[in-house]
């Protein structure tokens, strides 16, 4: 009888949920072509987008962007979120994926294929005001909410956490992407970037849209039910690093000593469980 790789089938099966269909293919591609690339292999941004962290930093990176109004507007009224949030998934995996790893030459198409993405993108947000994905304000905000997630999340969950001049390296090498989508003047320095976030504070609150978007991604997420527990555990560990003044925004439960203790305590468990799974040898 054939041995069973119960922990090559698991990361087969999470590797498609996260990369989709194309998920084999667009690997080879971004790691095996010969080529010129934006990082090195021993940048910052390589060893903080290539661990399993990422999967708490990108639901937090969600949660916190839906907080601006216009942001919000623009993914409720065009992202296809709730019909098809496996593809969206995938397709932010596979940018993050080609701009970190693969060639320049793949990370500039990607860059211009999400940039005429952008272009199209516009409307007018329930509280009557005019947004379009390519303002850059609203990317500005759209990646610092994403650098910051990205970087808490792997201080808190990496493997292997920055040190203070490595976080910095961090933001200034997602900066050369955040460039080329069009973001103007992105932070440079962890000092910088906490300086940015602070800026946008007074125009976040949380809209209908915003908290419909926490309760689909939190509550009612499209997983299998034998998912549901360690996904809750993910969940968990994303809010608990919100700042707490976005809690009652986003109508979040706040905990501070569950969430100190149990719930990081269970968040390092889980991605510890999921980077053991993920780094199964080939068969």
């Amino acid at each position: 009888m054939a041995k069973v790789d119960v922990r090559a089938q698991v990361r087969d099966a999470l590797f498609a949920r996260v990369a989709g269909p194309d998920g084999p293919r667009n690997r080879a591609r971004i790691h095996d072509t010969a080529g010129p690339r934006w990082f090195a292999p021993d940048s910052a941004i390589q060893r903080v987008h290539g661990d399993t962290s990422m999967f708490v930093g990108g639901l937090r990176a969600l949660l916190l962007q839906s907080l601006h109004p216009l942001a919000m507007a623009a993914v409720a009224g065009h992202s296809g979120y709730r019909g098809d949030p496996w593809g969206r998934l995938q397709r932010t995996s596979t940018f993050l994926a080609v701009t970190t790893f693969g060639t320049a030459d793949d990370a500039e198409r990607a860059v211009a294929t999400v940039r005429g993405v952008h272009a199209r993108v516009r409307g007018t947000a329930p509280d009557g005001r005019a947004y379009r994905a390519d303002d850059p304000h609203l990317l500005t905000w759209v990646h610092i909410a994403e650098v910051d997630s990205f970087l808490r999340a792997h201080q808190r969950y990496g493997a292997r956490p920055l040190d203070e001049a490595g976080c910095d390296r961090y933001v200034a090498e997602a900066a050369v992407v955040a460039r080329e989508l069009g973001v103007p003047d992105p932070p440079r320095t962890r000092a910088e970037l906490d300086a940015a976030l602070a800026a946008y504070w007074p125009e976040l609150r949380g809209t209908r849209e915003a908290r419909e978007a926490a309760r689909f991604l939190l509550l009612t997420p499209p997983i299998p039910w034998p998912a549901r527990v360690p996904y809750g555990v993910l969940a968990a560990s994303a809010v608990a690093m919100l700042p707490a003044w976005t809690r009652p925004q986003l109508r979040l439960p706040f905990v501070p000593v569950v969430e100190a203790t149990a719930v990081r305590l269970a968040g390092r468990v889980l991605v510890k469980a999921v980077r053991w799974v993920m780094t199964a040898p080939a068969g």
